[in-house]
């Protein structure tokens, strides 16, 4: 069995790129409410197409809310999980002299719905790579692709073991490395550089204290509310959008 993805826009966007041997799963007596998956699913020649009751559609993803449709990519897991997957080292070497990119670096983020608005963000600002530890960080499963609303299937990734080790290879290649804390300087005032790397922290520690040492500036979003911080996925579209915005 391959990924499995539910959520409409997920499944419109996954199909796109299904592979063969993919089985689009259809409540039975669903109606006009999944036709249109229906449809592009045989439009693709490669999908194939059960209809199951609703029970049997919920136990396929016990833990998930899913009402009226799963698309069970066909191939490795591992493989459909991340299909922009890359590394940082090939994705360095693929920039042109003078190229400005943007990476988002994840140090540790564990809430599948907070990384699939994280990913919803990126592919909106154009972020040129996404790079997220192996360990104790959450990876692109079914959530994520329903909470990114398909972004999941764009944005390249990068699935790495050690995050200081690819912050310096960055650096190499002419990466300025921001981390993002409430106590560093404001976002507003900085002028980032056109190869600028974005490190967000998990949702309950920040950046961890090495991660932090290899950052050129931390940067934080000026907020004059009650409560002391943002969810980790409102603040990385802020930055972003800050490193877009002059651009």
């Amino acid at each position: 069995m391959g990924e499995k993805i539910y959520g409409h826009h997920a499944i419109e966007e996954a199909l796109k790129k299904a592979p063969a041997g993919s089985t689009l799963y259809l409540a039975r007596g669903a109606g006009k409410a999944v036709a249109t998956l229906e449809r592009e699913a045989m439009l693709t020649g490669k999908v194939a197409i059960r209809k199951l009751s609703r029970e049997e559609l919920s136990r396929m993803l016990p833990d998930s809310d899913v009402r009226d449709a799963i698309l069970d990519l066909g191939g490795p897991r591992r493989g459909a999980s991340r299909l922009k997957e890359t590394t940082v080292k090939e994705f360095c070497a693929s920039l042109k002299e003078g190229q400005g990119a943007l990476v988002l670096i994840l140090d540790g983020i564990t809430d599948p719905h907070n990384l699939g608005a994280i990913l919803r963000s990126a592919d909106q600002f154009h972020v040129d790579l996404v790079i997220i530890p192996e360990r104790r960080s959450v990876q692109a499963n079914e959530t994520v692709h329903k909470v990114s609303s398909g972004a999941a299937q764009y944005v390249p990734m990068a699935v790495v073991t050690n995050l200081s080790r690819e912050i310096a290879m960055l650096k190499e290649h002419g990466f300025w490395v921001y981390g993002a804390d409430m106590a560093g300087d404001s976002s507003y005032k900085t002028s980032f550089a056109d190869r600028t790397a974005i490190v967000m922290g998990s949702e309950g520690d920040g950046i961890s204290q090495l991660v932090r040492k290899n950052c050129d500036m931390i940067v934080s979003i000026p907020m004059n509310g009650h409560i002391d911080s943002l969810n980790v996925s409102v603040a990385t579209g802020i930055l972003l959008y800050e490193f877009r915005r002059p651009r």
